[in-house]
């Protein structure tokens, strides 16, 4: 990999990485300015749009970029620009049609998430918010597009720099309105929310508006490669481009509309079942604690592992294509191995530290609830990120038609059980759902990756239960340091929170980390990188 690319993917990196962080910390200043009435309202417009997002987000800036590469490779940059220009007329009129769609769809959305007029939120009111977020979608289709075409001409920088413009202009305008329209204006907390929801399309404004600076910028550069076009390639037509688009772009998709398909399911039967057992009165907010606030939490190490997929798919491919088996067992091993290793300890860690880390970010209001929620929702993580990585699996080994199927399986299971289950553990039920679902996914993906790809998992069964050991004492450790602190810190306080967070987490990761280098563990895992860590951080062990 040439050290342009390397530096293009660490720029790209570290964009998505503070637009994730961006996105997970406003949350904090969020609850404290609307409440638990504006977060329960918020979420019903959060799940809908997401998924809307994700197909919009998850997969067409991948595809065209590679697209564009492969023209851009060939000399043909007519074709890459051919590509492109129509590509923002079809996104242009995507994002139109899903914006009516959403716009006018919002009443049916909103009567299937409040079946119940004794809730605490209305269908008007959820109407209200969704269709304020309606709008972003758009804008975001071409903002994909263009970060797409800067992506497939090795360009990272407006990419990463429009992620985290967007974010930040949707968070300023999030907060200041909501603060604005209750505080000033002295507006009712569905103005705010509304406010809030659109603040999604002012971002997306914000982030176009950085990529088209970089257009007009680089305009001279990209019309200078057109003078260098071979035009060789006529007969390529603009439907066979989108066809061949379309079936690389579907995987990735399916992997990225996942959770908010899970999500979606909780959303349109956890009243009604709640409702079956006579708790409409707790039941909003049960689902706002699980479906939005813990969720928030939990998706943490989900995205590290995420991201990390999507690197997996050319280095399987290339070992799979040239018929290099012991390549293809090596590859696969490592991404199993490092996966357990960094999400195993992540989730059981955050699982001990629910209460504070729940008061971190939501104050003292329905604490007991969020603890408990979280303390059962963090481990389920776990399956959240082996879905994401055996799925970009199937794609490096050219079997992604099984994602769907795999997904799809899921979802039924998911939604065959959610209500029977939330009818008898409420919240606790739903997560259990969500788990059994991704499980029967993954059990598939595993399946899949044995048959086709011929791969042996006794290696990663034998390592996975070393990591599970060192996890487990890791556990125990991190209790007794929780419990200890307990002793002298108030849990109440904000600041006894965050420093039970920070030792605590210290601790217990001192103690895995302590494990892992003495038993040689990290060495098999990471190499050389284990070792140049060590020196950095000046491990003594």
């Amino acid at each position: 990999m040439s050290s342009k690319l390397l530096r293009g993917t660490f720029i790209l990196t570290l964009g998505t990485m503070i637009s994730k962080a961006l996105g997970l910390f406003y949350v904090i200043p969020f609850n404290m300015i609307v409440g638990k009435e504006g977060t329960i309202l918020y979420q019903y417009s959060y799940v809908a749009y997401t998924i809307v997002i994700s197909i919009a987000t998850a997969g067409i800036p991948l595809a065209v970029s590679k697209f564009i590469s492969k023209y851009n490779a060939m000399g043909e940059y007519g074709v890459s620009r051919r590509l492109f220009k129509s590509g923002l007329l079809v996104m242009t009129c995507t994002g139109v049609v899903c914006f009516l769609a959403m716009y006018f769809l919002a009443p049916f959305l909103a009567e299937i998430n409040i079946p119940e007029d004794d809730l605490d939120s209305s269908v008007k009111d959820v109407t209200t918010v969704i269709r304020a977020v309606s709008f972003a979608v758009i804008v975001v289709p071409v903002m994909s597009l263009i970060r797409g075409f800067f992506q497939g001409h090795e360009s990272m920088g407006p990419s990463a720099v429009s992620q985290v413009v967007e974010q930040i202009v949707r968070i300023i305008f999030m907060l200041a309105g909501a603060a604005a329209v209750l505080y000033i204006f002295k507006g009712d907390i569905v103005t705010a929310v509304s406010i809030s929801t659109f603040a999604a399309f002012v971002g997306a404004i914000g982030g176009l508006a950085v990529l088209i600076y970089y257009w007009v910028k680089r305009k001279k550069h990209f019309n200078s490669m057109l003078d260098e076009d071979k035009q060789q390639i006529t007969d390529i037509s603009l439907g066979s481009m989108y066809k061949e688009i379309l079936i690389s772009a579907a995987p990735f998709v399916f992997v990225g509309i996942a959770n908010p398909l899970f999500q979606f399911i909780d959303t349109i039967t956890f009243n009604r079942a709640m409702a079956v057992v006579g708790l409409s009165a707790v039941s909003e907010t049960q689902l706002n604690a699980f479906n939005y606030q813990t969720h928030k939490i939990v998706i943490i190490p989900v995205s590290l592992a995420t991201a990390f997929s999507m690197t997996l798919v050319p280095m399987i491919t290339r070992a799979f294509v040239s018929g290099d088996q012991k390549s293809v067992n090596h590859n696969l091993n490592q991404a199993f191995q490092i996966l357990l290793f960094i999400t195993l300890p992540a989730t059981i860690g955050l699982s001990v530290l629910a209460e504070p880390v729940y008061r971190l970010f939501y104050g003292t209001t329905d604490l007991a609830l969020g603890t408990e929620v979280l303390r059962l929702y963090a481990p389920v993580a776990i399956l959240f990120s082996l879905y994401a990585v055996t799925a970009a699996i199937l794609q490096g080994i050219n079997e992604q038609r099984f994602t769907v199927l795999s997904l799809l399986v899921g979802l039924l299971v998911k939604l065959s059980l959610n209500m029977p289950l939330i009818e008898r553990w409420e919240a606790n039920g739903a997560i259990l759902a969500t788990a059994l679902g991704y499980s029967a996914a993954i059990i598939i993906n595993i399946f899949v990756i044995k048959v086709f790809a011929q791969y042996p998992f006794r290696l990663v069964l034998r390592r996975s239960v070393l990591i599970i050991g060192f996890t487990f004492l890791m556990y125990v450790g991190a209790e007794i340091v929780y419990k200890l602190l307990g002793l002298f810190l108030k849990p109440e306080s904000v600041i006894s929170s965050l420093l039970m967070v920070g030792i605590v987490g210290l601790a217990g990761g001192l103690l895995y980390i302590y494990l892992a280098y003495r038993s040689k563990l990290v060495y098999l895992l990471l190499g050389e990188r284990a070792a140049s860590i060590k020196r950095k951080l000046r491990l003594p062990f």
